[in-house]
């Protein structure tokens, strides 16, 4: 047995596997009463001199039809029309999609492309515009969609003087909701989507606690307030929730139609409040990391996947999901455990350390 920082913690002595296993129940614990306490919190009075003051950022500048505007400081770039480093094809691998005069444009046949990191609850705004001259009609007309958490859509659609059913125009919530006014410029003049969007709650079993919601506003226009979104949206059904990450990637659609789109960005909300950056790598990425790993106390480190999920084991402790933060770096949300993977020349996985605090285990990948 040997004294780590995480047994000071416990007030106790433990192995490393024994520690980290503890650790795991017991910061959970104090997790849930730290929420606890701050429902509990003081409120603040009215004019008091003592509460916080919001964040000073530089808001950005509107732009115009002609010309995207500028994000607000602490936004997060998406898109500036330089390159797709920051989107993926579904699986993980690069975008197929084009870029050119300051935009991307939907390839037919690419596929649709999503971003590298996931995100919840956020602001967001893109621009777009439906490709001229017009082709086709109703849903073949000027078609892509912008995926929230990869599942909810606001419908993109060429909807100037083209009729199509209502909840699959310009601005739906796709086969949820039709906008309350159709406010689309014509094909090939820039259209901005704004986009206030709460992600839906899960408890622990799975059981939907609270339910999506969606504002848009289309060309400055509301056309969606405040929408409580039914379930994932999709052609011909509207299914249940089913239960998924707090942060998912965004998406945008190759329906067959080169749509441009231009000036991406997004904000996490509640703004000004900092949040561990989370990148999804691709089932596609994921089995490099998969093994186990030794160190030379022969405790083993248990590496495994499901689905586009991590999750590792520490010793005897429960698996735990881990999240990327980049292709060498990812952490657990239950306790501050960092795990920075080690890659050789030729880019397979050699080794890791898991970090705690100031404290280290390495390993090295045995199988």
């Amino acid at each position: 047995m040997i004294t780590t920082r995480w047994g000071r913690i416990l007030g106790t002595s433990v192995g490393l596997a024994a520690g980290f296993a503890l650790l795991l129940t017991v910061v959970a614990a104090a997790m849930a009463q730290g929420e606890g306490e701050a429902r509990l919190a003081r409120q603040w009075r009215i004019h008091d001199p003592e509460r916080p003051r919001p964040p000073i950022i530089d808001p950005g500048a509107v732009g115009t039809v002609e010309r995207p505007g500028k994000p607000p400081s602490d936004a997060i770039v998406l898109f500036d029309g330089a390159d797709l480093s920051q989107w993926r094809s579904m699986d993980g691998n690069p975008a197929k999609w084009i870029v050119k005069n300051g935009h991307m444009e939907c390839v037919r046949g690419s596929g649709p492309i999503r971003t590298l990191q996931a995100f919840g609850d956020c602001q967001l705004h893109i621009e777009w515009a439906a490709p001229l001259p017009a082709e086709g009609k109703s849903q073949g007309r000027g078609n892509s969609g912008v995926f929230l958490m990869n599942t909810y859509e606001v419908q993109v659609l060429d909807s100037y003087d083209n009729v199509t059913y209502a909840d699959g125009q310009a601005a739906a919530v796709y086969g949820q909701y039709p906008p309350q006014v159709n406010a689309c410029r014509a094909p090939g003049q820039w259209q901005t989507y704004d986009i206030v969007f709460h992600g839906p709650r899960f408890d622990p079993a799975g059981a939907l606690e609270r339910p999506a919601r969606i504002t848009v506003f289309h060309n400055g226009v509301l056309v969606q307030d405040n929408v409580e979104i039914l379930g994932p949206t999709t052609w011909m059904n509207r299914p249940d929730y089913r239960p998924h990450a707090a942060k998912l990637p965004l998406s945008l659609q190759d329906h067959g139609n080169p749509v441009l789109f231009r000036n991406i960005w997004i904000r996490e909300l509640p703004a000004g409040k900092p949040t561990e950056k989370e990148i999804v790598l691709g089932s596609g990425l994921l089995d490099r990391y998969v093994g186990q790993f030794k160190t030379d106390g022969n405790l083993t480190i248990t590496v495994t996947r499901e689905g586009d999920q991590l999750l590792a084991r520490i010793g005897g402790s429960p698996a735990r999901p881990i999240f990327a933060t980049s292709e060498t770096e990812f952490f657990s949300k239950h306790i501050g455990i960092v795990f920075e993977f080690k890659a050789g020349a030729d880019g397979r996985i050699e080794g890791v350390t898991v970090k705690h605090g100031e404290d280290r285990i390495v390993a090295k990948k045995v199988g």
